[in-house]
């Protein structure tokens, strides 16, 4: 009996698919251990808290100082609150001026900010704070800005503020506000012979022009500017009755946050640290860091210790998951680690290699332990299961994508799309937030409640209508904390995957012969 065609040798064919496996050549981790650890700050006291505590109460009165006729003045200390990063702190005395606001006249223009007697600079202010705060408000109040064309008329156009803020205001349109659209184009074109073209204009306000039309409040994350907005504020302190008091309060409030950010990062570190994957999965990304500062781009504030930590293990946890997917297993392998996840079973990792194991074993823990930290302390039932789902339907996705890599197939915009609902993470992440956040509703009810956003979650492409506003700018949104870490994912296999395309490509062609 000849024994040599039945023996097989598991240590050489696995050391044969290592030297085939792809590599994304990724950039080393540049936020070393020891560094890390290394974080403090002398504001992590109980000093501090005394004396914002002081601050935010001198704040509070500010509201009541300001008088009832004196609109603008209220407006502007909620917007300086926001900018600052304090609205968390005032969240009551916020929506008590704006309950008062918006049932004044809006709907016959009686309103102060936008009779025939306000001007362009209270009408956008007015109309940007109520959108940025959930209250209905119409466009139809810039229309008597507007001439039959659709631009700004030229009583309004020497009020540079006032052309600020509502490009500002029309970041925030939703689809088919004809008004807030063209006159975004308008003022786009305008701000910027504005900036160049008038050397009267002052120059804190040439700095928030340029900073506008670089990118919209809208679109960046708050934390990230507030520093910014700090400094701008001190060199441009127009109303002393109450921003020496607020300033004071944002730095202190500033370095507090700091603080406690770097001692969540320490111990976001340490995790990482001890799970040891670097070591075992080499071929995958370490991005502990920017993974947490994604989470905090998500809920910046003291009290979402958390909502942080978990969403920095999540977003941890799906760079690797995708490195897996994209960059080191077989097609048959990805199979299995797809049917594992979908089990949510152990065993089904039996004929993976090591580091595959690892990385289920490290998901399975570490999805587990975020379900009965979440049911412990937010008082859900039965989170696992729903975590479980999402995570299986993104390793789905991923295999779909990894499918057309191997058959060298390209889909179409509407399959692409489809299954990139999926592979992007936004489900995957938006469930753990929600989970992550208390909710003085049930599960049952919010749902219920919320049926748009959930169909809007969840990638329902087969109602349109009902998605496609919510869904953009929550990619817009999004793209702020994840898409830079995928495209670093892209950039690096495209260039190293070129010459495989190109490898397909011509077997393609020959086989079309």
């Amino acid at each position: 009996m000849d024994c040599s065609k039945q023996l097989r040798n598991p240590q050489a064919e696995e050391q044969q698919i290592h030297h085939s496996r792809r590599s994304a050549n990724y950039k080393p981790n540049i936020w070393k251990y020891d560094f890390l650890e290394s974080l403090n700050s002398k504001f992590d006291g109980e000093c501090y808290l005394i004396q914002m505590q002081k601050l935010i109460k001198d704040v509070k009165e500010l509201f009541v100082e300001c008088k009832e006729s004196d609109v603008i003045a209220k407006l502007e200390l909620i917007d300086s609150i926001r900018k600052l990063g304090l609205n968390n702190h005032f969240e009551q005395e916020i929506k008590a001026t704006l309950d008062a606001k918006a049932s004044v006249g809006l709907e016959n223009n009686s309103n102060p900010c936008i009779s025939s007697e306000g001007d362009l600079y209270a009408a956008a202010l007015l109309f940007k704070i109520l959108r940025q705060h959930g209250y209905q408000v119409s466009q139809d109040i810039f229309g008597r800005f507007m001439d039959e064309m659709g631009t700004l008329k030229k009583s309004s156009f020497g009020n540079v503020k006032g052309m600020i803020e509502l490009l500002e205001a029309s970041n925030l349109a939703f689809e088919g506000e004809d008004i807030l659209e063209k006159a975004q184009a308008f003022l786009i074109a305008s701000l910027r012979d504005t900036n160049t073209m008038w050397d009267e204009i002052d120059s804190s306000i040439s700095k928030h022009v340029t900073y506008a039309l670089e990118l919209s409040s809208q679109r960046r994350v708050q934390w990230f500017n507030v520093k910014w907005h700090i400094k701008a504020c001190e060199q441009n302190r127009t109303n002393q009755r109450y921003m020496t008091t607020l300033l004071e309060l944002a730095k202190l409030n500033f370095n507090v946050v700091q603080a406690t950010l770097q001692k969540d990062l320490r111990e976001a570190s340490k995790w990482w640290y001890n799970l040891g994957l670097t070591k075992n999965l080499d071929f995958a990304r370490d991005r502990m860091v920017e993974c947490f500062m994604c989470a905090v781009g998500l809920a910046f504030e003291t009290d979402h210790k958390s909502f942080r930590t978990w969403l920095t293990k999540v977003i941890n946890l799906i760079l690797i998951v995708d490195d897996v997917y994209d960059v080191y297993g077989s097609l048959e392998e990805l199979k299995h680690f797809t049917r594992a996840v979908e089990r949510w079973d152990l065993m089904e990792t039996e004929q993976l290699p090591e580091c595959m194991k690892i990385c289920f074993q490290v998901l399975y823990n570490t999805t587990c332990e975020i379900a009965y930290e979440i049911e412990e302390e937010n008082g859900w039932n039965q989170v696992l299961p729903h975590l479980c789902k999402v995570w299986a339907d993104f390793c789905k996705a991923l295999l779909v994508e990894a499918e057309w890599y191997n058959e060298a197939y390209t889909p179409s915009f509407e399959e692409y799309l489809s299954n990139g609902y999926i592979s992007s993470s936004a489900s995957l992440i938006f469930t753990h937030a929600f989970f992550a956040t208390k909710h003085e509703e049930g599960v049952e009810d919010f749902l219920h409640m919320n049926e748009d956003l959930v169909y809007n979650i969840s990638g329902d492409t087969s109602t349109p209508q009902r998605s496609g506003n919510f869904c953009g700018r929550a990619r817009e949104r999004r793209c702020c904390f994840v898409n830079p870490m995928l495209h670093e994912r892209n950039e690096c296999f495209r260039r190293n995957s070129s010459k495989e395309h190109q490898k397909h490509d011509r077997q393609r062609v020959e086989e079309n012969k």
